[in-house]
């Protein structure tokens, strides 16, 4: 087995991930197929993260190209997560990940809406939901586009509420469009289109996914060839990376990420006592990356890459990710994470270093500090989730 060591893994991870100066991606479209796609939870990482890897890309491109070009489409894809996916590859992260999603999110919404007793058993419950889905459908299809407070004063059954946690202190009883909205778009049967307000809106309007690409999403693989397609560009971004990773990655199961890696082939090396894997042919030492540094938003699609993350995050876990495993917005230097960033009132950006990196490095982050205060032009962006060191300066 090829010895690939941390220094190694860090060159790569600059020259693949379009961080490394000189390595830089030439549209949003080439930033999002570098890293697979790009994580869309929260609307302002998808502008963030190309800024970090386009150089002179503003808001209105990475708009062009969701919109207008259509180039790129926001998706659920791996792990129950929105992301950011370039066109061609969303029926690849459809039949590789979202169908078994929706499977999963029918059975228990179904199971919910029993439990709220909208129907009188769990299958008038799932022919309630289907009627509802498709008089949704419709309406939408008449409008061309609408938001979920359009399509639920169309069908009124929209509204019913759901009863989740009876009995407990945090009971809820949410309407039931949201979760009608969200399967029939992991269905792929409608998208997500523009935000309803700035960059920052997390509200999006639908359309039908017929209207807004033609032929839909496409023609998808089937699931098995798709996995094989998905490992594939993973390694090909993120190699060399374990089972594990790959594994927590696409939120596979462990026979699904093992049978995925035979099937590209992919050759074992040493990842300093732990089996690693590259695609075949890519197991040569990567060529050295001129020394960068990056402001990378939370829940950038690099740090959140691979489920095992010492080799470039060190001991700073507890100041840089949520109680519940999200990063907050992080810098980094030669592939590794040197520190956080955060807003404050006043708009600028305000930085931390975790380390001691020395005096040029140090007046490198200055520098990328300056010039994202600049970016954003006085936009303050509060990541939807907040890390202990993001809270810290944005509001000190």
């Amino acid at each position: 087995m090829r010895r690939i060591g941390v220094a190694e893994r860090r060159a790569r991870l600059g020259r693949r991930h379009r961080l490394g100066a000189g390595c830089q991606a030439a549209d949003p479209v080439a930033a999002a197929a570098a890293m697979v796609a790009l994580h869309a939870t929260d609307p302002a990482t998808v502008h963030l993260s190309v800024a970090a890897r386009v150089p002179g890309s503003e808001v209105a491109g990475t708009e062009r190209a969701l919109y207008d070009d259509r180039t790129l489409i926001r998706m659920l894809g791996m792990r129950r997560t929105v992301f950011v996916v370039p066109t061609p590859f969303a029926p690849v992260v459809q039949a590789a990940c979202t169908d078994d999603i929706a499977v999963k999110q029918r059975k228990l919404l179904v199971k919910h809406l029993a439990e709220a007793e909208v129907a009188e058993d769990t299958e008038a419950c799932g022919r309630w939901l289907a009627a509802v889905e498709e008089s949704t459908a419709t309406a939408l299809a008449l409008r061309g586009s609408a938001t979920a407070q359009e399509l639920s004063a169309d069908e009124p059954r929209l509204r019913t509420r759901l009863s989740m946690a009876a009995g407990k202190s945090y009971a809820a009883q949410p309407y039931v469009t949201s979760r009608v909205l969200f399967q029939l778009s992991a269905e792929g049967r409608i998208v997500r289109g523009r935000p309803l307000g700035t960059w920052l809106s997390g509200q999006h309007q639908w359309s039908p996914s017929a209207d807004w690409l033609p032929g839909g999403l496409g023609d998808k693989p089937p699931a098995e060839d798709a996995r094989v397609t998905l490992a594939r560009a993973w390694l090909t971004s993120f190699g060399p990376g374990t089972v594990a990773d790959l594994q927590w990655y696409a939120g596979w199961t462990l026979g699904q990420s093992r049978k995925a890696l035979a099937a590209v082939e992919a050759v074992e090396v040493d990842l300093d006592g732990q089996v690693g894997y590259v695609l075949p042919g890519d197991e040569d030492p990567e060529v050295p990356v001129d020394p960068w540094v990056a402001f990378l938003p939370g829940l950038d699609p690099t740090p959140m890459g691979w489920k095992e993350r010492d080799w470039f995050l060190g001991p700073h876990k507890s100041k840089l990710f949520d109680s519940t495993g999200n990063i907050g917005p992080t810098i980094w230097s030669d592939g590794r994470i040197i520190g956080g960033w955060g807003q404050p009132e006043s708009g600028e950006v305000r930085c931390h270093l975790l380390e001691d990196v020395g005096a040029d490095v140090t007046a490198l982050v200055a520098s990328e500090a300056e010039r994202w205060t600049t970016w954003l032009a006085g936009v303050r962006v509060t990541p939807r989730f907040r890390s202990p060191l993001e809270k810290q300066l944005s509001n000190g």
